[in-house]
């Protein structure tokens, strides 16, 4: 069983609250996407109005356990200030400074420590970096699904110190959402899945295959599966190694009768770039200098028309180039479909990752019911994993 934050009231209690705040900044080291923080405020708004104090730690970026100015959390410790918070900043996530930061804060207001990937202990999931944390706080929230996936010590070995530990807001929203078309999805149950590679979807395609009624495949894995099937594909992305694994979906999915969708069409260039000539084409129609950059007119209409019928929807991956904009008409046709099959009821779900930045640079992120935070978290999740950040918080 998992505690809510819902469940429990932080009067008084000092809250250690893993969240994630790994937000992109420009060279300004401004931060130019806020949705990842203010996606945790309801958790952090909980605990203040109980009368806790909110201690957050977060990761951001990758400064492989050496500490970078370029890596600080000082700019979410402005934004969140500038948003009306009254928030401490500790310049270490650990030690005299952090203890002293804490000491110095009340009830009601924000403590931020600096980023825990300063310390290479917090990858490696260190028992004695979990203890020093766990000296600032006597009880444990985790509200970052994003990096759930990953047993490190602030999303595992940290949880365990404590038996007050509960899962946050978007943490719970996440799950819920997630277990709702895992578990119990409404009909038809609808899967998009995109993106380049084969590889990362693999095992999202074999647990879902047997739940959905519809996958609908598109983005650049489909080269692999076309020559799997003997097609020519050109100059396409491919996965050699993996061809043998698309042969043997390929065959579940005739044995099994599933109604998994290939393109029918692809658009096609000479070169990999937006303004090259491009042509739409039947998939065995490709020559040997082409490169596939998107899914073609005839598969766009079809997947909209199932998706627009479909009662519940989840999507993971762009079905094209995107970033070119005359190879995003595919993305674009899922997400009004997406954003079609929500206005009549259904429940629709983006997996994170490239798919959610896409429907956000296409304008269709208020159209879907539900963007998730997590990119690898979501397809581990899907793929029917224990991610470590959720199991260290069973009681």
């Amino acid at each position: 069983m998992i505690k809510s934050i819902n469940d429990f009231n932080f009067k008084n209690h000092k809250v250690l609250v893993r969240v994630d705040f790994n937000v992109p900044l420009n060279s300004k080291l401004e931060i130019t996407d806020n949705k990842r923080i203010v996606a945790s405020l309801p958790t952090i708004d909980k605990i203040i109005n109980d009368g806790g104090m909110p201690i957050l730690m977060s990761h951001l970026g990758r400064p492989d356990g050496v500490k970078n100015p370029n890596y600080s959390l000082k700019s979410v410790a402005s934004y969140l200030r500038k948003r009306g918070y009254d928030v401490h900043f500790a310049n270490d996530c650990i030690g005299e400074e952090a203890v002293k930061t804490v000491s110095e804060a009340k009830y009601g207001e924000v403590v931020l420590l600096e980023n825990l990937r300063f310390h290479k202990e917090e990858e490696k999931n260190d028992d004695n970096f979990a203890n020093e944390l766990a000296k600032l706080g006597d009880c444990y929230v985790n509200d970052a699904f994003g990096t759930a996936h990953r047993a490190h010590a602030s999303t595992y070995q940290l949880a365990t110190k404590f038996q007050d530990r509960f899962c946050g807001m978007l943490l719970k929203s996440e799950l819920d959402y997630l277990d709702s078309i895992v578990k119990t999805p409404r009909r038809p149950f609808v899967a998009v899945l995109g993106g380049a590679k084969i590889s990362g979807k693999i095992d999202v395609v074999n647990n879902l295959m047997d739940k959905c009624d519809d996958i609908l495949i598109g983005g650049g894995m489909i080269f692999t599966f076309f020559k799997a099937m003997g097609l020519e594909i050109g100059k396409s992305i491919l996965e050699p190694d993996r061809i043998e694994m698309a042969k043997q979906i390929l065959e579940k999915v005739r044995e099994k009768g599933i109604n998994i969708h290939f393109p029918a069409d692809v658009v096609v260039a000479k070169q990999f770039k937006n303004e090259a000539i491009s042509r739409n084409i039947g998939r065995n129609q490709l020559e040997p200098d082409d490169i596939g950059l998107d899914i073609g007119k005839t598969t766009q209409k079809l997947y909209r028309s199932i998706l627009e019928s479909a009662e519940t929807v989840l999507w993971n991956g762009p079905m094209g180039v995107y970033e070119m904009p005359n190879f995003a008409a595919g993305t674009m046709a899922i997400a009004k479909g997406m954003a079609r099959a929500t206005e009549k009821g259904a429940t629709t779900i983006v997996g994170g990752g490239d798919s959610a930045a896409a429907l956000k640079e296409l304008g269709y992120e208020k159209k879907v019911s539900h963007v998730s935070t997590g990119g690898g978290a979501t397809l581990e999740y899907l793929e029917g994993k224990e991610l470590p950040g959720i199991a260290a918080l069973e009681i």
